[in-house]
């Protein structure tokens, strides 16, 4: 298997990576963050100008039809770049748009770069479990009433259109009986509040109460939703994973960086073999958490669910792990300068810390692998 990147996709990458050290440097997204938005209109219509938006939407829909290992080369460099705008959560918007089919309207809106999506999935009881909903929605008129309350929704406050799921069958937990829904921000009945979160980012708690919807907004078919919410779960997990490794990169080269300028001893304390210790083992971590991430972005672009499961588990569970550990490491090997808000290196961690425990935490993942078949023999 070749896992060289294609000229394109290196160039996108180079694209990315020249405008985040031009144009999004760590003072501007320091003054971002603390903006009121926490989010920057002209940095979201540049990310458009270089077509990371259209990058994954289909061409029929104005978009260039990107594969998952297309989208890694990209989330690299915004995790390298710890971009705060909400391109995670509109992609994964456009995977659930993509997976249900039709809403052509809405991805080329997404392409264009016109509108910004926000998936709320996640519930008070729910934790890494998407199918635990108690978010219902019932059959009223053409259309369908939705009531219930939905969780640290990324960027939900800056959303245009919100992915929604609810139940319109079975047991809080049951697969069967899930249903998605394209909603408008601005339909009544829904109360968006959003916050900051630990790493700079912004969600919200999304309330809907009375909310009516048509039978257009629906994704895919009534009580058949289960297949793509786990189906577009993996592929934002998979592009979590990328995230990961640019800001794990970014972090080891500002570690090394330091090593070879802070002295002690009238040495750099790089020279110190204690350290350099740390900083191989550092190397192992990033360098194995690369090699899951970037079978996890294949086999998403393959498309087979069971290798697909299988993988993507795998990555976040490496990755996870490895971010932890570079996180940690790096922060004691900058000192006290590594909690600062003035330095780059916390920055990196609380981001890391977040995107560990976004769509399945490690232990959730490990879980989920241990259970999928063929990972134990068969009882006799």
């Amino acid at each position: 298997m070749n896992f060289d990147f294609k000229e394109e996709q290196l160039q996108f990458a180079d694209a990315l990576r020249r405008w985040v050290g031009r144009g999004y440097d760590f003072e501007k997204r320091r003054a971002i963050v603390r903006s009121d938005s926490g989010i920057d209109d002209r940095a979201w219509a540049t990310l458009a100008e270089l077509g990371m938006t259209a990058l994954p939407v289909a061409e029929e829909h104005g978009g260039f039809g990107g594969s998952a290992v297309d989208m890694f080369v990209v989330m690299q460099e915004l995790g390298r770049g710890l971009v705060v705008e909400p391109y995670l959560a509109t992609m994964l918007g456009a995977e659930f748009l993509r997976l249900g089919g039709g809403h052509g309207e809405l991805l080329a809106q997404v392409a264009g770069g016109e509108l910004k999506l926000a998936c709320a999935l996640g519930e008070r009881q729910s934790r890494h479990e998407l199918n635990d909903i108690a978010t219902r929605a019932e059959a009223h008129d053409a259309g369908w009433r939705l009531e219930g309350e939905k969780k640290a929704v990324l960027h939900g406050a800056a959303a245009g259109v919100l992915i929604v799921s609810a139940r319109t069958g079975g047991g809080q937990r049951d697969a069967q009986g899930i249903s998605l829904f394209a909603l408008p921000a601005d339909t009544p009945g829904i109360t968006v509040t959003g916050y900051r979160t630990l790493d700079g980012m912004r969600a919200a708690d999304v309330r809907l109460e009375g909310v009516l919807a048509p039978q257009a907004s629906l994704i895919g078919k009534a009580g058949e939703g289960a297949a793509i919410l786990e189906a577009a779960a993996d592929y934002g997990a998979g592009l979590l994973c990328a995230e990961a490794l640019g800001a794990m990169q970014a972090l080891f080269d500002a570690t090394l960086d330091y090593l070879k300028t802070r002295q002690q001893f009238g040495v750099p304390i790089g020279k110190f073999q204690g350290l350099q210790h740390r900083m191989a083992d550092m190397y192992m971590h990033l360098e194995q958490a690369r090699s899951m991430a970037l079978l996890a972005a294949v086999r998403l672009a393959e498309g087979a669910d069971g290798e697909r499961r299988r993988a993507v588990s795998a990555a976040k569970y490496r990755v996870g792990q490895a971010a932890r550990f570079i996180g940690q490491q790096a922060i004691q090997l900058h000192g006290g300068m590594g909690v600062t808000d003035e330095l780059p290196a916390s920055h990196y961690f609380k981001r890391l810390s977040m995107i560990e425990l976004t769509l399945g935490d490690s232990d959730h993942h490990l879980a989920r692998f241990a259970s999928l078949p063929g990972f134990a023999p068969e009882a006799a």
